[in-house]
């Protein structure tokens, strides 16, 4: 009998999410996070919002809070940029935040624009106080998000979460 199949981390990481309570899905659209944007779609109980830019999902996590729901932002690197003035909010108003991070500009990466925001996205968050995380192998995945999901929703913090192009994979060009 075969055991769980350890390249699938989308699914049992989708699965985390809604055993912990989170039920709205922000989104920019973005191949890295394309099973929990669908899966998140079929659920009917879950809601999944799509956004115009990345930073309307800080504040659309600090409503989820405010409103007794849990939220997840799902944004590139790129997206990153977008949200550095609301980002200031989290630790002003001391609402949790969590965000995953699907990178670009990293390993393996083809497209010389994505190498700016990439690269500046770990800087760039730990500068407006958000606590980054990062994942690069499958086996990383459910652990590192288990403890972000505790670090946000437990100790009020917000916490990004980057899924490396070693676990997702670079774009072929």
């Amino acid at each position: 009998m075969a055991g769980p199949d350890p390249t699938n981390w989308q699914d049992p990481l989708y699965d985390l999410l809604r055993a912990n309570n989170i039920t709205q899905f922000a989104y920019v659209p973005d191949a890295g996070h394309k099973v929990l944007i669908d899966r998140s779609l079929a659920d009917p109980e879950a809601h999944s919002i799509p956004l115009t830019t990345e930073e309307e999902g800080v504040a659309l996590c600090a409503g989820a809070d405010l409103g007794g729901q849990r939220g997840v932002l799902l944004m590139q690197s790129s997206g990153v940029g977008n949200c550095i003035n609301l980002l200031s909010l989290t630790a002003g108003c001391r609402f949790p935040l969590l965000t995953l991070v699907s990178m670009r500009g990293d390993f393996g990466e083809g497209n010389a624009w994505q190498y700016a925001m990439g690269q500046a996205t770990e800087p760039v968050l730990k500068a407006m106080g958000v606590v980054v995380l990062r994942c690069d192998a499958p086996a990383d995945v459910i652990p590192t998000v288990t403890s972000a999901i505790t670090m946000v929703f437990q100790a009020g913090q917000a916490v990004a979460v980057l899924l490396g192009q070693r676990l997702i994979g670079a774009k072929k060009f």
